[in-house]
């Protein structure tokens, strides 16, 4: 298992993606059991506070990452865009799609109250959102969504992890009028 655990460490070092076990299972010609338990071992080696870096499962996949108490030093050196780098209006905007997916810059721009023109370009310069196609309504408008970078960056398995909104300062009453316009004005496209 040791030297399983050794050619992963390799794939997860080399990758600039988060792997998936059966990926790195079909790379080193094993079972998926073997992978899991050789997962198991380097997940124990690199435990809190042996290293500076520690495994994460993030967006379907296993990933290398700097370990929270190291993040500060490593931002400090290298000037890596982190969550708390967004501007609130990034942030509010990411925050639309990851939870509306797939929209168009109009449904951003309604839920906002604002153009989301130029956030919806940083955003998409950043990875963070992507095209996903275009609306089956005239003038097809592009659909964005959130794709891997986004769960990588904030440390999410898929976006299911993503709290409810009901859990922020949100009413209950302000999610369902958000969700129902964005329903209203797909029909009224769609008509």
């Amino acid at each position: 298992m040791y030297a399983l655990a050794r050619r992963l460490e390799a794939l997860l070092f080399i990758s600039s993606r988060p792997l998936p076990p059966s990926e790195m299972a079909a790379a080193c010609g094993c079972a998926a059991t073997e992978v899991d338990e050789a997962l198991a071992a380097l997940r124990v080696e690199y435990a809190a506070e042996r290293h500076g870096i520690t495994l994460r499962d993030v967006a379907g996949g296993i990933t290398f990452a700097v370990a929270d108490d190291c993040a500060a030093d490593v931002r400090s050196l290298t000037g890596a865009e982190r969550p708390d780098d967004l501007t609130p209006a990034l942030l509010e905007t990411l925050a639309v799609v990851a939870y509306l997916q797939p929209v168009t810059r109009a449904d951003a721009a309604e839920v906002r109250g604002v153009s989301c023109e130029w956030a919806l370009s940083s955003l998409e310069e950043r990875g963070l959102v992507e095209q996903q196609g275009r609306a089956d309504t005239p003038g097809a408008p592009i659909l964005y969504g959130t794709g891997a970078r986004f769960l990588k960056l904030f440390g999410l398995r898929s976006l299911q992890e993503l709290p409810p909104l009901e859990e922020f300062s949100l009413q209950a009453a302000a999610v369902d009028e958000i969700r129902a316009r964005l329903f209203a004005n797909a029909e009224r496209r769609r008509a």
